[in-house]
């Protein structure tokens, strides 16, 4: 009888730790449709539109008073908002793991964002500063949230499980993407049947992106659960914001005596650096630079999505026979083989860029997800969410500093081809990083037990 009530409680421990699971996915599910039809394929044209339809006789608008190329003004909004999320982060890890409270954080931060990427219906005309200021708060929402959202990985996956949970909410993001996509290309290409102006259908897409996001949100709000730790008893009342602060300061104070997982997180700061770069600049070179119609662009940005599905899930596998580690020193080769290639794409030739598309998303998805996973294994027991604080601010730490390398480069050359090669460095970087770290030792400075690949 006791041994029946032992495997009763297991199963049920195991059905329960699935049913967060799911739910956990279905946040990749809900924000990542803003990635994909937002920051990806619409807003850079279309916003990079805007400021130029509000720029002076030599190219350049003036938001607080600044010259600013037209051109650049996105890559500059994304690194801005960036900013603002490293500022923000460091106090919802704390509130998080001191309050053992997690979704009420995620919930504002999802539906501040959604909420702005909603009311980017309204940006039409000469509206580019409405236009920078909605990036700015979607941009740094999301990734607020995504601090939250990741630091249930530890609790909900254990560590043989991780790889392929991790890699299974980006493969539901990315179907998620692909999935939008096409009702977004559907409504873009035949704009005049729907009785919309082709400025009207864009909105409309960037709109949907904010009300699909909201709406899916409900379900890991619903399926995850809060967790008190030891390390979440209340502590004396202090101001948010000193707190958070002072958390992240001992946090980092902390990490001194896990020099290895600080090691992890200077190459993850660079190579993601990359990564982020790629996603959010790819749509202004294909259409600034190679001259490429809308439609080509969302036709590419499908590819990447229903790719980055099988890619996320495929480099899962391949992590369970040759490792993690090793799986992203391979993708991370590919990421640079791909932009190279990006360098010398003739323009006005679609199959070219069809060709990035698909290099990208095969390598996309899995980069990511092996990433999460593998930092997961990195945190002390207890202190998710304050370490994914500070692996979100690795994340967005440096991601700045990729969007504004690319906006100064074409501020000064006025090519995007030398834009988009410069981002090599951070690809090969990362590479040389990555390799010296020693993880199982890693792994096992921070308490977790190592899996038997890694």
């Amino acid at each position: 009888m006791g041994n029946d009530t032992v495997v009763a409680a297991v199963t049920d421990e195991v059905g329960e730790r699935q049913r967060e699971q799911r739910g956990w996915y279905f946040y990749d599910w809900a924000c990542s449709v803003y990635s994909t039809s937002v920051l990806t394929v619409f807003l850079g044209p279309y916003l990079t539109a805007v400021a130029k339809s509000a720029a002076d006789a030599d190219g350049y608008v003036h938001p607080l008073g600044l010259p600013v190329r037209a051109g650049s003004f996105f890559a500059y909004c994304v690194s801005a908002s960036i900013v603002v999320a490293i500022v923000v982060m460091p106090l919802a890890g704390a509130a998080a793991d001191r309050g053992g409270r997690k979704k009420p954080l995620l919930a504002v931060s999802a539906y501040l964002g959604a909420a702005a990427t909603t009311g980017m219906f309204f940006l039409d005309g000469d509206r580019y500063l409405l236009g920078g200021l909605l990036l700015i708060v979607a941009n740094a929402s999301v990734g607020v949230s995504m601090v939250v959202y990741n630091s249930y990985l530890p609790q909900i996956a254990t560590p043989e499980e991780r790889d392929a949970v991790s890699s299974r909410g980006w493969a539901f993001g990315y179907a998620a993407g692909a999935l939008v996509l096409i009702a977004n290309l559907v409504l873009f290409t035949a704009h005049d049947s729907f009785g919309v102006s082709e400025s009207t259908s864009v909105r409309i897409c960037l709109a949907s992106a904010g009300v699909w996001w909201g709406a899916f949100t409900l379900v890991p709000l619903r399926r995850l659960r809060d967790r008190r730790t030891t390390s979440t008893a209340p502590t004396a009342p202090t101001a948010p914001s000193a707190h958070g602060w002072r958390q992240l300061a001992a946090t980092v104070r902390g990490m001194r005596d896990k020099p290895l997982t600080l090691a992890f997180l200077l190459a993850y700061l660079v190579y993601n650096d990359g990564i982020q770069t790629v996603i959010s600049q790819a749509s202004v070179y294909g259409s600034e630079e190679l001259g490429l119609s809308q439609s080509t662009l969302i036709v590419s940005v499908l590819l990447v999505q229903v790719l980055a599905v099988g890619g996320a899930l495929g480099m899962g596998r391949l992590a369970r026979a040759y490792g993690a580690k090793r799986t992203i020193l391979g993708s991370l080769i590919a990421w640079t083989v791909t932009l190279a290639a990006a360098y010398f794409l003739p323009a006005g030739v679609p199959a070219g860029f069809f060709a990035l598309a698909i290099g990208i998303g095969l390598v996309l998805g899995g980069s990511q997800a092996l990433s999460r996973s593998l930092f997961s294994h990195l945190v002390p027991p207890g202190k998710e969410a304050e370490y994914f604080s500070a692996y979100e601010m690795s994340d967005r730490g440096m991601s700045w500093l990729g969007p504004l390398l690319f906006g100064l480069t074409y501020q000064l050359t006025g090519s995007y081809r030398d834009a988009i090669i410069s981002l090599v460095a951070f690809f090969a970087i990362g590479f040389v990083l990555l390799a010296r770290v020693p993880l199982r030792q890693a792994v096992r400075d921070a308490g977790n037990p190592v899996p038997e690949r890694i």
